[in-house]
């Protein structure tokens, strides 16, 4: 659904590169197509850095406290906008429309096996990058599309216990390492609510609002809504769901959890609010939100924690290792 979804928009922005370089050529008394075209595109690349900025600005009104340590200057921050850019022209202009994938098994994998959980609007292409540095680390991986893409996030908790179990069975594993982006995250912990963590030996989120994001008033769906973080004069509100999801949790498996997430994300504001307490927390900064999966220090960070989850789980386990759900 998102790959059509992503290709008739990519098709509408040429439509209207084209529609502007035809009325360009009158207007402007333009006697070179090519020039024209150039414009054209020029026009919709214009409009996406405007959306781009627009987010950064959003999330700038709701933006929690910046630690000291994590202050950056005008040049880190143009490499911010500049990778955040590149990041969601590449994911939606690229990988989400052509290059979705299912399962990648290398020869000779190494370690537990991992699950590519997406977020909100994507499908599995948003981690073709990340697919490539697991792939050079020799890590068997399996992405799955989270639909119907504005349901409810309890929905998605069948699709990842399906795709974990398929997993299990084609690398010859028990259990394996779950790695999300946003929305993915959420949908993570519902399944481990629902099915316990018999089968996960880690989940690692990035970017996930685990209290909820001011930005997902702006969404459409279900799931949206179920990520809703409402600032008051008093405090911050999560929404109805989220707080259901924290009662409905067991507590021990947050040790279970990795939070990798940025104090300059463009989506989730408060940034904050991907701070987990009882899991593992990575703050990093300088960061946007889509660019998380595309970050090389992040696949990085990922791959260690992966190696280290799985040398873990080589290590003999005590007799209450797998956590029922509450």
């Amino acid at each position: 659904m998102v790959a059509r979804i992503t290709r008739l928009l990519l098709l509408f922005q040429l439509l209207a590169a084209a529609a502007f370089a035809a009325a360009a050529m009158p207007l402007l008394h333009l006697d070179n197509a090519l020039l024209a075209g150039l414009l054209g595109l020029g026009l919709v690349v214009m409009a996406r850095l405007v959306i781009t900025g627009n987010n950064f600005l959003l999330a700038s009104r709701t933006r929690s406290k910046l630690p000291m340590q994590h202050r950056i200057g005008l040049w880190q921050g143009l490499r911010l906008f500049l990778g955040e850019y590149r990041a969601t022209m590449t994911a939606s202009s690229w990988t989400m429309p052509f290059r979705t994938f299912s399962t990648r098994i290398p020869a000779r994998s190494q370690g537990l096996p991992v699950l590519l959980v997406h977020g909100y609007g994507c499908n599995s292409g948003y981690w073709h990058s990340m697919s490539l540095a697991l792939e050079k680390a020799k890590i068997a991986h399996h992405a799955i599309d989270l639909e119907p893409v504005i349901g409810g996030i309890d929905e998605y908790s069948p699709l990842i216990h399906d795709a974990i179990e398929t997993l299990c069975k084609e690398t010859g594993r028990d259990k394996v390492v779950i790695v999300a982006h946003s929305m993915g995250g959420l949908a993570s912990r519902a399944y481990l609510r629902d099915h316990g963590s018999g089968h996960v030996a880690r989940l690692i989120t990035l970017g996930t609002p685990h209290h909820g994001t001011a930005l997902a008033h702006f969404g459409v769906g279900l799931n949206t809504e179920q990520m809703r973080w409402t600032a008051t004069e008093q405090e911050g509100l999560a929404s109805e769901w989220l707080r259901t999801l924290k009662a409905g949790e067991n507590p021990s498996i947050y040790h279970l959890i990795v939070s990798i997430y940025s104090h300059h994300d463009n989506i989730i504001s408060p940034q904050t609010s991907s701070h987990l307490e009882g899991a593992k927390n990575i703050e990093l900064s300088g960061i946007g939100h889509v660019a998380l999966g595309f970050d090389p220090d992040v696949q990085a960070m990922v791959i260690r924690e992966v190696r280290d989850a799985s040398a873990r789980v080589a290590q003999p386990l005590p007799a209450h290792a797998a956590l029922k759900p509450a």
